[in-house]
């Protein structure tokens, strides 16, 4: 029988996708409020591997990645996901855009081992968490890179992608070396 054991911390991430500069700020002064500061966050890249998004969020959309500096449980992904949905309501509400998604926010998290994405859409390769939401190993990490499934979006095989995952994983890695166990297991967030 195996031995049960908690989870190491995780790298908190998200995923932020717009044509709007005003959406990437109030995005991020919406996530640091709840999930503390950023860590590190990429260039703002194009948007143009699809275009599954132009219906409701328009053309000319970008995006950027957020990584945090707070190490959660991964279990809090679920939450993650339904309140991330809840902030795009929010800011769809405040301002008003002529499309019908102006922010969309997918909050994730990386290990040494693979990048997990929420979702609220069911698939085959996908494990129900609760409240609606599942989880997506997009990416794994294996034999020194990131390694691709037949279901991993386009634009996260692009390497300015991966450079950016790449660096958040040797933060990672750094952390658990010199940090304390204390330190690690640290107050869980929203």
């Amino acid at each position: 029988m195996g031995t049960i054991d908690s989870h190491r911390p995780v790298l908190l991430i998200a995923a932020v996708t717009s044509q709007f500069d005003e959406a990437f700020d109030w995005g991020l002064s919406k996530s640091e409020q709840t999930w503390g500061p950023i860590w590190r966050r990429s260039d703002l890249f194009d948007f143009s591997e699809t275009s599954y998004y132009e219906k409701s969020m328009g053309k000319s959309l970008k995006k950027q990645f957020w990584a945090f500096d707070r190490m959660p449980d991964p279990s809090g992904l679920a939450d993650w996901k339904r309140l991330s949905n809840e902030w795009e309501e929010e800011f769809r509400r405040q301002f008003p855009s002529p499309v019908e998604r102006p922010i969309n926010i997918d909050p994730g998290y990386i290990t040494e081992a693979k990048l997990v994405l929420g979702t609220t859409k069911d698939r085959d390769h996908r494990i129900y968490l609760e409240k609606g939401i599942y989880a997506e190993v997009t990416l794994h990490f294996n034999r020194g890179e990131w390694k691709t499934r037949s279901w991993t979006y386009p634009d996260y095989q692009r390497v300015d992608f991966q450079e950016f995952f790449t660096a958040c994983r040797d933060e990672l890695r750094t952390r658990y070396k010199s940090q304390s166990a204390a330190r690690l297991t640290g107050e869980d967030i929203q």
